[in-house]
């Protein structure tokens, strides 16, 4: 009997001798059921009679490891579906051939990192290197109902410690595309101590889950190695590139990826590779809007060092090296002196002396002082701006808006401690972007008003208000937003001193809506949420980081604005010559995270910005992995979207403005979709499926159709 799985679009149609099973792949269809697959595993929409079949999935179990007193190791583990059901790596009693390689690797007692059992060396331009890297030419046994054990062609070094903490990293490939479904995946490590004792020696610094928040699944060499833990059994001091000749050690290596475009030596004209990859480009996005995160301007080293991971070591990036620190300050030879104020030096012992964990004033010689952003200072003061109810919020009148202003420790801030404060109006909340609050009003679909000593009015105990000059509009319905945003007058810390800084403050935008018809009132849907976007930027401070909340940007950002106020100043003559650029919020956002994958679908986004910017977004690297372990990969949207938002088709909304686009204006489903898949094709499928009576794409794409938004995007 011959068993065929295809797939046409999402459906998988499965032939079983003579019988064809047909999955329509609609997310109702696996809601009633329970499912170990996620909302990316194509196996989510399929058909139990397929995952019957398929059984779709890759978990690596290691049930235990040795090490005999000749040297020789050995582990034992288990293949399963996510189920738990045995899987046959042969590929005869369960679909898909399992490859499974193996690593084994040591943390000495004199030292803190893992040294590699398992070696390979690896030629280059640079030279020939003896890496950290795979087992090969091991016995493996089958045992049956899933069970394997492997003995490494290895052996521990005669006299090895068999008190030395241990850890031996399985990682495999489960061949799935034969039936229509990517590749699976899976990596897992065991710890153990040959002698028996209890681990205590370990390497536990960063959790994977803290690099997920930006990465996705982080996934490298093809999309199999999947865990920070595996990564570090062989990106240690010990292994080098053979290409460029640079270290691979994980805190090296990393440290550099990240700071990448800010790396001393990239912006004194060099360049950071490995294996001819070039990183000299990357920025990272937890950086601050008011300085560069270089290596001297202050760096939040905690969004990776997370100390709420559970790593028992997560603190450990307090403790000074030459290594780790030099990764970044990659202009300090500590062999020389060299752009070192402590001189030369020859090994680690002396770096804690002037570089402790923290001192007592920020911006100081400490590790966290000398890493200290400067907007993220104990020192500042703090400016907390909340509303407490608008006045005249109904159509024809002009709204007066009632807030509080105080420092961070809830004490009264006179408005004279503001150095700007702009009010925004938008509505209705049903969809910003077409409302006219008069004719002298440029900006589309909302009006900002700058308050002053005059026109804002505070008590000694910090109760203000605003009155704004422009009405609601006479024929106003439903539920209208106000919003602000503006900054401190600059606070100096540390004044007269050589650490003396001058540090610009913005509080928090908060939204407040209103009913001007006494209707019910309606928030603005939620979509994305701004705790989303500091899972990787941190703080998102745009506009010189006085805008830091989505909803605010969204007011403004609204389906009927473009550069087009600022395109006449542009910088780049080419800029002045070309059509506005749409900027609605999700046309923008999509757009700069697809960013270096735009090229290849025939397109571009750049946006002319304060004072005439050229800001092309067409080389932003998007850090999400896909599953081989290329970043840029932007199927997973849930990673920006809330509440499965992402699934919502913007379906009757308002038509965004896009001149720069391929249709113009263009529907909204359309423009949020095309916002990624800005290819012609995909312009001419909306359009096909467009008219007068508005969009069809739900047809085929709502969350329980053929086609879902769900199912498309499922990469797994």
């Amino acid at each position: 009997m011959k068993n065929i799985v295809k797939r046409t679009g999402t459906r998988l149609t499965m032939r079983v001798g003579g019988v064809i099973l047909l999955s329509a792949c609609a997310l109702t269809m696996v809601g009633a059921r329970k499912t170990p697959y996620g909302h990316l595993d194509k196996a989510a929409y399929a058909t139990q009679a397929i995952i019957d079949f398929l059984r779709p999935g890759l978990v690596i179990t290691v049930t235990s490891g040795s090490i005999a007193a000749d040297g020789t190791m050995s582990v034992a583990y288990t293949l399963t579906d996510p189920a738990g059901l045995p899987l046959d790596n042969a590929g005869v009693f369960t679909p898909g051939t399992i490859s499974i390689s193996y690593v084994a690797a040591y943390i000495p007692a004199s030292s803190t990192q893992y040294t590699a059992y398992t070696t390979r060396v690896q030629t280059g331009t640079a030279g020939s290197f003896t890496n950290g890297g795979t087992d090969t030419g091991g016995v493996l046994t089958a045992l049956g109902n899933g069970q394997y054990t492997y003995v490494f062609a290895t052996k521990a070094p005669k006299g090895f410690d068999a008190n030395a903490t241990t850890t031996f990293g399985v990682y495999g490939r489960r061949t799935m595309t034969a039936y229509g479904i990517p590749n699976n995946m899976a990596s897992t490590v065991f710890t153990f101590v040959p002698s028996g004792g209890k681990v205590t020696h370990v390497r536990d610094v960063v959790r994977t889950a803290t690099c997920n928040g930006c990465h996705d699944q982080l996934s490298a060499h093809g999309g199999n190695r999947r865990q920070v833990e595996l990564c570090i059994l062989c990106h240690q001091p010990q292994s080098t590139d053979p290409a460029t000749g640079n270290t691979v050690d994980f805190k090296v290596m990393v440290h550099k990826m990240h700071l990448g475009a800010e790396l001393p030596s990239v912006l004194a004209g060099g360049t950071y590779k490995i294996n001819n990859t070039d990183f000299s480009k990357v920025e990272y996005p937890a950086t601050s809007s008011h300085s560069d995160a270089t290596a001297t301007s202050g760096f939040r080293c905690e969004t990776c060092h997370d100390q709420k991971s559970g790593a028992t070591q997560a603190a450990n990036y307090v403790i000074p090296s030459r290594a780790a620190c030099g990764s970044c300050h990659d202009n300090v030879n500590f062999a020389t002196g060299v752009n070192h104020p402590g001189g030369f030096q020859a090994d680690d012992t002396q770096c804690g002396q002037c570089h402790i964990p923290q001192g007592q004033n920020p911006f100081d010689a400490s590790v966290k002082g000398a890493h200290t952003v400067p907007e993220d200072s104990d020192l500042l003061g703090g400016v907390q701006i909340a509303f407490t109810g608008v006045v005249n919020g109904v159509a024809g009148k002009a709204p007066t808006v009632n807030f509080t202003l105080k420092d961070k420790k809830g004490n009264a801030l006179p408005y004279s401690s503001m150095a700007s404060l702009t009010f925004v109006m938008a509505g209705p909340t049903t969809d910003y972007g077409y409302t006219s609050f008069g004719s002298n009003v440029t900006t589309p679909g909302y009006v900002t008003e700058s308050g002053n000593a005059t026109t804002v009015t505070c008590s000694t105990g910090g109760a203000c208000s605003y009155t704004f000059t422009h009405a609601i509009p006479a024929n106003a319905t439903g539920t209208y937003a106000i919003s602000f945003y503006g900054s401190r007058v600059a606070q100096v810390l540390l004044a007269g001193t050589t650490k003396q800084k001058t540090v610009t403050e913005s509080p928090m935008n908060t939204v407040t809506y209103f009913s001007v018809d006494g209707s019910p009132v309606l928030n603005r849907r939620t979509v994305v949420q701004t705790a989303k976007c500091n899972v990787c930027h941190y703080s998102i401070e745009l506009h010189g980081g006085s805008r830091r909340n989505v909803e605010l940007c969204i007011m403004c950002h609204n389906p009927s604005t473009t550069d087009s106020p600022v395109r006449p100043n542009a910088v780049v003559a080419a800029d002045k010559a070309l059509p506005n650029q749409g900027v609605n919020f999700n046309l923008l956002v999509h757009r700069i995270h697809t960013g270096v994958n735009l090229a290849a679908l025939g397109s571009s986004y750049t946006v002319v910005g304060y004072q005439g910017s050229h800001n092309d977004f067409s080389t932003t690297l998007y850090p999400a992995m896909g599953p081989t372990g290329q970043p840029t990969e932007t199927r997973n949207c849930s990673m920006c979207h809330v509440n499965g938002s992402e699934q919502l088709l913007p379906v009757g909304k308002n038509a965004v403005t896009d001149p720069q686009g391929r249709i113009n204006p263009v529907q909204a489903v359309t423009g949020a979709c095309t916002g990624c898949h800005a290819d012609l094709a995909t312009a001419s499928h909306a359009m096909s499926n467009t008219n007068s009576l508005g969009e069809s794409c739900a047809i085929c794409h709502k969350s329980t159709a053929d086609f879902s938004i769900a199912s498309q995007h499922a990469m797994y």
